[in-house]
């Protein structure tokens, strides 16, 4: 059974009376444990795509199913309990709050979504600033790090609560390149230890070099999948 399934999906956006479709008719699959990205020029619709995904929209038709929940089925909170419990997301611009450290940062999620007992806190946030090369960092706060540092501290944070799926939206965007392939290193290391499946949303020639699948989108028709260099052995 597929992680993600999307049936006949369209989504369309209402100013007035006028209607913009954003997705029209999109189908595809997506396998656990997959490191993929949605690619395509601004207005294509793969933000949009990530957003449904992500339970913070729904399709405006079609069927679209993730962790075998149908998400246009979730009422509000029965989305943000799905999120909580299956779902990390990582952002462009990092997302961190500024008033807490590293490490409140990664535990945040712990104590809003799961409420788990302050030791078996300590041993996730401990191990994952260890996996993404924080530990020594984790009593910083964001302002007293650098951009790359800020998005390992993203990654941990996403990775907290055990997701079946991380979505990742420009996840790059504000790094140099040599910062980047580290935070793709990272993160496509965390998806083999852990099992987590990474989904893009990008344009980053970076992480399209890197990634093993490409799903096109354009004026919001996906267009062309493909296999990118990352699922390649040559």
């Amino acid at each position: 059974m597929s992680l993600i399934s999307a049936v006949d999906i369209n989504k369309v956006y209402k100013s007035g009376e006028i209607k913009v479709p954003a997705l029209r008719s999109v189908n595809f699959e997506i396998e656990s444990g997959s490191f993929i990205s949605f690619i395509g020029p601004s207005g294509s619709g793969k933000t949009t795509l990530l957003n449904l995904i992500g339970c913070l929209d729904k399709p405006t038709s079609g069927r679209l199913e993730v962790a075998g929940e149908s998400t246009s089925d979730l009422s509000r909170r029965g989305a943000a309990s799905f999120r909580g419990k299956n779902l990390g997301f990582i952002f462009q611009d990092f997302n961190l709050i500024p008033v807490l450290t590293v490490y409140e940062n990664v535990e945040y999620p712990l104590l809003i979504v799961q409420n788990l007992p302050y030791k078996e806190r300590k041993h996730r946030v401990h191990s994952l600033l260890e996996k993404v090369g924080m530990i020594a960092q984790m009593n910083k706060y964001p302002d007293q790090i650098s951009g790359g540092q800020k998005q390992r501290v993203a990654v941990a944070r996403a990775l907290v609560s055990n997701p079946r799926l991380v979505l990742a939206d420009e996840p790059t965007a504000n790094l140099d390149s040599k910062t980047a392939f580290m935070v793709i290193d990272i993160m496509r290391q965390m998806r083999d230890d852990f099992g987590v499946t990474f989904i893009f949303s990008t344009h980053d020639p970076k992480i399209v070099g890197e990634v093993e699948t490409l799903y096109t989108l354009e004026d919001g028709l996906l267009v062309n999948t493909s296999v990118g260099k990352g699922g390649r052995n040559d």
